[in-house]
């Protein structure tokens, strides 16, 4: 007498707890059938018997029991024979149950045999075409027998019959299906159109893009490679227990090789590539999009079957996947990816918190209003304003690729799941198909979450902007497929001014500056066209608006105000350049760059962007008798939120406390002595922003006594750098240091402007300017012109080397 588990291993009444249960693999014999999976079929088998038998007493009375009985014995001879056949299924079922060694033969060695032999003899392709093959035969035979059967006639026969019959018959079979048939081809030929399109095949001899094509992504490319010796050769990890991992997430901004790298994969693996259009999912009708992913999978497990392995790429994935974290109703994040209010140059204390308080900061980020966000710019400008005056995938799309992805990999074909479990063998597992999975999306944190874990994108890498060292290599890559004259040292110069360049941008900048030396008769490309190139894709081009004299002086030397002090007072960017051409929305521009690249920000850095936005007021101020223009309100702007940040948000100011907490949680502000208790009539927010609208003007103001005091000892730089602007309208940086330090450039010499009689006709010309805006008249001087440059040799000086041959 047994009894039922207890404690642990007790399970629910009628189920053993799982671990009692032995597994498939480790059963002796085979697994019992219950009574009723015994006795079914011979029940029906018994009950056709007996219609059969009822059906010939009914059809003539006088026939007695028994010699109906014995009559349908030999009639329905086939229902016994069959019965027969089932009884001795069960039998030797009943065996296989009792007796291990029988067992065994027929699993391991009658079938398992046979099929160790079809795989060690046919690829899976060729299996597969065969197996096809193989049911058409089988099908066909079927029908054949039964048009026999009906016709009277031999199987054969009445197959070659076949057409004849079906002729016969359409017009019986035309009038009972017509219009059903016509409604269900409307349908299916509607959403097989539907369905079609947005996926394109490239076979391995239609990719020519390598690795080496690849240019300023070393360290991502080398992290790709290894799924390539993976996909290549899977045995080297799954035999050691591990399996290959099958998707890849490209992320980073756009235009960074996230698509060329995918390619490259495609032409080193020698595998399909099946590229999937951002738009293929997007249908108007409910159920194609999932139509269409049930059809591209199909054509995937095809493809793998086939070339032993497939890559297929999601271009723009957040199309298909829009469904992002913060809808998931919850805190977890995608793994590798910080929430884009947090995404923030600085120590990343987003991670250092419980995952309640991450949800909590990143809901309140989230709801904060476009004034309250940080700013972050990739270039630091000072713009004068214009006139001076002021500055997816739904529908259960997603769903049926998530399935596709990693879902239950059920046995496939009919004859395998069903005829073999008829038969008592177990479904054939289906095959390991190869496929690679590639994502490539600019806004990872609007995918779904289940699209990102584990086992559907099991590897996610940052493709971002490239390094110096990257952006070198990709200038390299693309100047050596075109004539040029840069040397070395201009190529690293050019890699130092372009900070955020990705690869298409500087393909782009390459052909541009090729376009400008072919316009201008050459074959050969030059730095002034680079240079020439890299303004008109920043800047685009100018308007073509000339200034009436007063005003273009004004302008220049506003202009040359923000470009002396950057000079001056900035470590950490260098001028990129200075223009003032009119532009679309802004009359001139100073851009700065960082030289190398940095993470960090710091308080001296802060305060020096402050010095340069406020160098357009003091030096207005300064040059014309006090007066200013409208044209500074976006530099007080700038100038305002980076202090209003410094001062309430970046503990670089005289308080340490953050003013968006002390406002959310009304603790009042600090040093006011209330202790966050609320008088009569106060109002606490209105409190805050005052205390600190009072730092933000204390700092501010000390840092404009600051440029007025540079300024004042760099007058004369600045009427140069002002004259210089007029003459040439726009300045590269490096033409800026030399007009500043006053030697030779690689486009502007800068040595005449170390003639005193040259400033000194600046000085006047100066005058004339200024008394003219204050009369609102015509500038009764002309612009001084540059004296002509002295022979070579003659002044002892070192050509830049930047300025090429």
């Amino acid at each position: 007498m047994t009894t039922a588990p207890t404690g642990p291993h007790q399970g629910r009444e009628g189920v053993s707890p799982p671990e009692v249960r032995p597994r498939h693999d480790e059963r002796r014999t085979r697994k019992p059938l219950a009574i009723w999976d015994r006795i079914k079929f011979l029940l029906l088998l018994a009950l056709i018997w007996v219609i059969l038998l009822w059906s010939a007493l009914i059809n003539d009375p006088g026939i007695p029991f028994s010699d109906g009985v014995r009559i349908e014995v030999r009639a329905g001879a086939w229902v016994i024979v069959l019965a027969g056949l089932e009884a001795l299924r069960q039998i030797h079922f009943l065996i296989s149950e009792h007796w291990a060694g029988y067992h065994r033969f027929w699993t391991q060695t009658f079938f398992g045999g046979t099929e160790r032999l079809t795989r060690r003899r046919l690829s899976a392709w060729t299996r597969f075409r065969l197996w096809r093959v193989l049911t058409w035969l089988f099908w066909i035979a079927v029908i054949a027998v039964v048009a026999g059967k009906v016709t009277h006639t031999n199987a054969v026969v009445a197959l070659l019959r076949m057409p004849t019959y079906i002729w016969h018959a359409l017009p019986f079979v035309l009038q009972l299906v017509a219009i059903l048939l016509i409604v269900v081809l409307q349908f299916a030929a509607i959403f097989w159109f539907l369905s079609k399109g947005g996926v394109d095949v490239y076979y391995p001899d239609d990719i020519k893009t390598r690795f080496g094509d690849v240019w300023g992504q070393d360290h991502v490319l080398e992290r790709v490679k290894e799924n390539i010796l993976f996909l290549e050769s899977p045995e080297t990890i799954e035999t050691k227990g591990g399996y290959v991992p099958g998707g890849i997430l490209l992320w980073g901004p756009p235009g960074t090789g996230k698509t060329l790298m995918a390619e490259a994969v495609a032409g080193e693996t020698g595998r399909p590539y099946v590229f999937v259009d951002p738009g293929a999912f997007i249908n108007m009708f409910m159920g194609v999009g999932i139509l269409k992913v049930k059809s591209l999978f199909r054509r995937l497990r095809k493809l793998a079957l086939r070339y032993g392995g497939v890559i297929v790429f999601f271009d723009e994935a957040d199309s298909l996947g829009r469904r992002g974290a913060l809808a998931q109703g919850g805190p977890n994040f995608p793994r590798g990816m910080t929430p884009a209010p947090f995404q923030r140059a600085g120590c990343h204390g987003f991670s250092y918190l419980s995952e309640d308080a991450q949800w909590l900061l990143t809901r309140h980020a989230m709801d904060a209003s476009p004034a309250g966000d940080e700013p972050g710019t990739r270039r630091s400008k000072q713009v004068m304003g214009m006139g001076m005056g002021g500055g997816g995938g739904g529908m259960g799309t997603l769903e049926a690729l998530l399935t596709e992805l990693s879902g239950l990999k059920k046995p496939r074909g009919f004859i395998n799941r069903h005829v073999r479990r008829m038969f008592g063998m177990r479904p054939k597992p289906p095959p390991k198909y190869r496929i690679l999975v590639m994502m490539a999306t600019n806004m990872p944190e609007s995918l779904d979450e289940a699209l990102l874990r584990p086992g559907r994108i099991d590897r996610i890498y940052k493709v971002g902007y490239p390094s110096k060292a990257g952006r070198v290599r990709t200038y390299e890559g693309y100047l050596a497929k075109v004539g040029h004259e840069l040397t070395p040292e201009q190529v690293d110069k050019l890699a130092v001014i372009t900070p955020y360049a990705t690869g298409a941008t500087i393909k782009d900048l390459v052909n541009e500056a090729l376009i400008t030396a072919i316009r201008d008769g050459r074959d050969v490309i030059s730095w002034r066209d680079v240079i020439k190139a890299k303004q008109l894709k920043e800047l685009g081009p100018p308007e073509g608006v000339e200034y009436i004299e007063r005003e273009r002086h004004a302008v220049a030397v506003h202009e040359a105000c923000h470009a002396l002090i950057a000079y001056r007072t900035r470590q950490h960017l260098e001028i990129d350049i200075a223009t003032i051409e009119r532009g679309s929305d802004y009359l001139g521009m100073v851009a700065s760059i960082p030289p190398e690249d940095q993470f960090t920000r710091w308080r001296s850095e802060y305060e020096s962007d402050i010095l340069v936005s406020l160098a357009s007021l003091a030096g207005e101020r300064m040059f014309f008798g006090g007066d200013s223009s409208s044209g500074v309100s976006g530099d007080l702007e700038s100038a305002t939120t980076v202090a209003s940040f410094m001062e309430g948000f970046w503990g670089m100011g005289s308080t340490v406390s953050s003013y968006s907490t002390a406002k959310r949680l009304e603790v009042g502000s600090p040093g006011g002595g209330q202790g966050g208790r609320k008088k009569k009539g106060q109002d606490p927010e209105a409190e805050l922003r005052r205390a600190l609208a009072d730092r933000i003007e204390d700092t501010l103001g000390g840092l404009l006594e600051q440029v007025q005091q540079v300024l004042g000892e760099n007058r004369e730089q600045v009427l140069c750098l002002a004259h210089a602007l007029e003459t040439n309208k726009t300045l590269a940086g490096d033409d800026v240091v030399a007009v500043i330090e006053r030697r030779l450039g690689p486009l502007i010499d800068g040595r005449p402007y170390a003639d005193p009689g040259l400033r000194r006709q600046l000085e006047d010309y100066h005058h004339a300017a200024m008394a003219a805006h204050r009369d609102h008249a015509m500038v009764q001087l002309s612009m001084p012109a540059l004296p002509v440059p002295a022979p070579a040799g003659a002044v002892a000086s070192t050509p830049d080397p930047l300025a090429g041959p």
